[in-house]
């Protein structure tokens, strides 16, 4: 080895170099550019239009919604007012069978079948026609 600055044995050991305790760095900024005006109002129109579509569409569900309940209400309706005709079918049957009727008439009100008599005749009182000289003149005092 080559002999270089004095003797190598003698050189006390060097402490190694202190870094310094902040670093350095360099932050780059980008500076971007603004959006231009009209962009931004195409955003703004594109969004809102958004908007209104979806409003639009949540709209007609609800009314169909609306409508499916409203046909859900009436036709459970339905159903209880055939089941009241046909109780009310029957029971206008039963009132109108003979044999209901005249064991209400006996009851209730008293009614009897009068006695049918073979040897009584029937009486018919038949109002006689006038003469049909009264209705022509009649007639002719109406001109």
């Amino acid at each position: 080895m080559a002999y270089v600055n004095g003797n190598l044995a003698l050189q006390p050991k060097r402490k190694p170099e202190q870094k310094p305790s902040f670093r350095e760095t360099k932050k780059v900024v980008i500076k971007r550019k603004p959006i231009p005006v009209q962009e931004k109002l195409l955003y703004l129109f594109t969004i809102l239009a958004c908007v209104v579509v979806a409003g639009a569409i949540i709209f007609r569900y609800a009314q169909i919604y609306q409508m499916e309940k409203e046909i859900a209400t009436l036709t459970t309706n339905q159903a209880k007012l055939e089941e009241q005709i046909a109780h009310l079918t029957s029971q206008k049957e039963v009132a109108n069978d003979p044999a209901t009727i005249k064991s209400k008439a006996e009851t209730m009100l008293g009614m009897n079948l009068p006695e049918e008599k073979e040897d009584d005749p029937i009486e018919v009182n038949v109002p006689t026609k006038a003469p049909a000289a009264n209705s022509e003149s009649s007639l002719a005092n109406k001109d």
